[in-house]
């Protein structure tokens, strides 16, 4: 059992940039037993002290500094060496989910030596990485994806929500991690946004086949968006690659533009469905089930109207799986997936 110390300078008062923060304190298979932010100290995260230093975590008795912040580039501050110095040097293995890997800086690799420490990179992707061979159409699993209007907006949450609630009612269900916030909660997966393009697909099929290893049913966290300027490349090989049957719409409830991308809107509800549908691999054809709503933003009255207002404008089961229940989202994929015997599919010859 590792004890996480969460590594947050900075960030840990962020929703989007400290998000992996969030999601491991809400999800987490371990322990954390301090998050670090100096300009926080004192102050306590979901009952969790935030702590000014290394040093002040120690009591904590934590074996596990991870980094628990997704800046823009995947690549940390100058001032983060520091921190980052004094995890190893107190003995501590130390789990990162940049692009720059850890275990590459020969700083930190020496020091880490030198401590009996491990440096984990969990966006490493795996060196054997190749184009899908067509296991994706084949394997007896029910593969549902998360896409959405935007990044950052909840994919991996609703992803895990309704895996939740799969396995509640005692089905075989497995949530399939594609990020580093993914990973580092279920302690396995490729984080997609880091393989080469052309072997995108294929890592997306790798994690497929081995759910259906896992299970039955299979929650695939989304990444990335179709409509986004920088990052629709990978959304699209996933979504090739993963095969889904099913698709699970998510959206920022109000938002009307890409975060960040000023000038690229955010079509209607119905035109995302569409999209999304038209989008699907012509072996697969996957048909939007529901809409998860993210209404973070809005007050409780407030987002009882978004979620009727969304399901009158699509026509489709639509709920906040975080703030009030899955129940309904999963109702409806659970409507919407074949029947077992009508799973297989041709397979594809390797390119």
């Amino acid at each position: 059992m590792k004890r996480y110390l969460i590594l947050a300078e900075g960030f840990s008062h962020d929703p989007h940039y400290g998000k992996t923060m969030r999601g491991v304190v809400r999800y987490r298979p371990h322990p954390v037993v301090a998050i670090l932010d100096s300009k926080r100290a004192g102050e306590t995260y979901e009952g969790i002290p935030i702590v000014a230093s290394v040093a002040d975590a120690l009591p904590g008795e934590p074996t596990t500094a991870l980094v628990g912040v997704a800046v823009a580039g995947g690549r940390l501050p100058p001032e983060w060496r520091g921190i980052l110095r004094s995890a190893i040097e107190v003995g501590l293995d130390v789990e990162a989910g940049m692009h720059e890997f850890l275990a590459d800086d020969p700083e930190f690799a020496d020091l880490a030596a030198k401590q009996g420490v491990e440096l984990r990179d969990v966006r490493r992707p795996p060196a054997d990485l190749s184009v899908p061979t067509g296991a994706n159409l084949t394997h007896g699993a029910q593969v549902v994806l998360t896409v959405g209007s935007d990044c950052a907006i909840g994919k991996k949450t609703v992803a895990l929500e309704l895996d939740r609630e799969a396995r509640r009612r005692g089905l075989r269900s497995v949530f399939v991690p594609t990020g580093q916030t993914g990973i580092m909660i279920a302690g396995w997966g490729i984080a997609v946004d880091a393989v080469v393009a052309d072997f995108l697909a294929g890592a997306a099929e790798r994690l497929v086949v081995e759910g259906a290893e896992r299970g039955d049913l299979l929650w695939v966290e989304g990444q990335g968006s179709l409509l986004h300027p920088q990052f629709s490349g990978v959304t699209l090989g996933l979504y090739h690659g993963s095969a889904p049957h099913v698709l699970v719409l998510c959206h920022a409830a109000g938002s009307t533009e890409i975060e960040g991308c000023p000038g690229h809107s955010i079509p209607p509800l119905p035109e995302l469905v569409e999209l999304h549908e038209r989008s699907a691999l012509p072996a697969r054809p996957a048909k939007v089930a529901a809409v998860a709503l993210n209404t973070s933003r809005l007050g409780d009255d407030e987002s009882l109207q978004a979620i009727e207002a969304a399901e009158r404008e699509t026509g489709l089961p639509t709920d906040d799986p975080v703030r009030f229940s899955p129940v309904r989202l999963v109702d409806a994929v659970l409507d919407r997936l074949p029947a077992q015997d009508q799973l297989e599919a041709p397979g594809i010859r390797a390119g």
